[in-house]
């Protein structure tokens, strides 16, 4: 039924809006501003009731209010009988009767330990950036942890940014101030003030320059992924410029190449996809990035303490997410959801919301 539905709402929408093409290096979509309605919807899981935007046929910009096709299974690197790798799974509730988070794990290739991926469906999401006291620090901020009931109420899941800006080799833009310079060529998720995404090197091409219409630039390191494939940078044997990683057992002594990381990417159409795995190095990364469908990827946090993707499911309509009703990607995450819901964070993350 849920397939069933995304598809009648995919074909509705666009008998109804003209989309724009999509940018092969960076994909954002923008939100018309128009009258909404409520769209109550049950499902087996959920019941919800949320606000979608009527989209307008004089839509100039590609139309926020569709859903993105249900992501296609993902061909493992080694396929092994009745493994559901690869196969996604929907996670987080529901928005007008639709999963807009799926999810599924992926052994990299070389590697032996299953990475977490999850797909997030940016044509009914919205992104923020939350921001910390430690990083990027220089606040107050108006978003930042804990996460309060009132976005709680639309919250769909969560994630962690990158690096201390210290290391991150960017800049950091939110809440109307640069915080820190932004750098050419530096990897960069941006967020619009109408919550769309993208994220590509900073300053390549319309989208990836400044503009009235971008809130929150997060920037962090070099591009992981550009194009569809992996970086030189990426496959470099200096796996060091890709962030100081902790030892096998303790974050004292000299660190490994394969360590826990994080990242981040965007396909073709537009779709979020996220990525976390213990004994990682970066080439490994920016591989299930690719192969999750990514065409621009970053890296994000790394070590042990950091990596941390949640989903939420409140069981009633217009229900408020909290740690009692999240759930981990990968269960072996130190973090989990309750991490972006503590006082005491002090670091920056992304929240995936129900469109307003």
């Amino acid at each position: 039924m849920n397939l069933y539905k995304r598809s009648i709402m995919a074909v509705l929408t666009l008998a109804l809006c003209s989309c724009s093409a999509v940018n092969t290096h960076a994909t954002a979509v923008s939100l018309p501003t128009q009258s909404t309605k409520a769209v109550p919807t049950t499902s087996t899981t959920t019941t919800s009731t949320t606000l979608l935007p009527a989209c307008p046929s004089s839509a100039s910009e590609p139309c926020r209010s569709n859903p993105l096709p249900t992501p296609l299974p993902i061909t493992p690197f080694y396929p092994q009988a009745g493994s559901a790798q690869g196969l996604w799974t929907p996670a987080g509730r529901q928005i007008n009767g639709l999963s807009a988070i799926y999810e599924t794990t992926l052994i990299p290739l070389g590697g032996t330990s299953p990475a977490g991926i999850a797909w997030m469906d940016t044509g009914i999401l919205s992104a923020r950036l939350y921001s910390g006291s430690v990083s990027p620090g220089k606040g107050p901020y108006k978003y930042t942890a804990p996460i309060k009931p009132q976005q709680a109420a639309s919250l769909v899941a969560a994630f962690n940014g990158g690096f201390m800006m210290s290391v991150a080799g960017g800049g950091y833009l939110t809440e109307g101030q640069v915080v820190y310079p932004l750098k050419t060529g530096a990897a960069s998720l941006v967020i619009y003030a109408n919550g769309s995404i993208k994220i590509g090197p900073w300053g390549n091409g319309p989208g990836l320059t400044m503009a009235n219409n971008i809130v929150s630039v997060r920037q962090n390191l070099s591009p992981l992924v550009t194009n569809g494939v992996p970086t030189a940078l990426a496959a470099t044997p200096n796996w060091q410029i890709w962030g100081a990683t902790c030892s096998a057992t303790s974050c004292v002594g000299p660190g490994i190449e394969h360590q826990w990381r994080s990242g981040v990417g965007i396909t073709a159409d537009g779709a979020a996809v996220y990525v976390a795995g213990p004994s990682l190095d970066p080439l490994q990364l920016a591989q299930l990035l690719v192969r999750a469908g990514a065409v621009n990827g970053m890296e994000l946090d790394i070590n042990p303490d950091w990596p941390d993707f949640a989903t939420y499911n409140p069981q009633i309509p217009g229900g408020v997410a909290s740690p009692q009703n999240g759930s981990k990607l990968l269960a072996t995450t130190v973090q989990g959801p309750w991490t972006f819901f503590e006082p005491t964070w002090a670091r920056d993350f992304f929240t995936m919301s129900a469109r307003p």
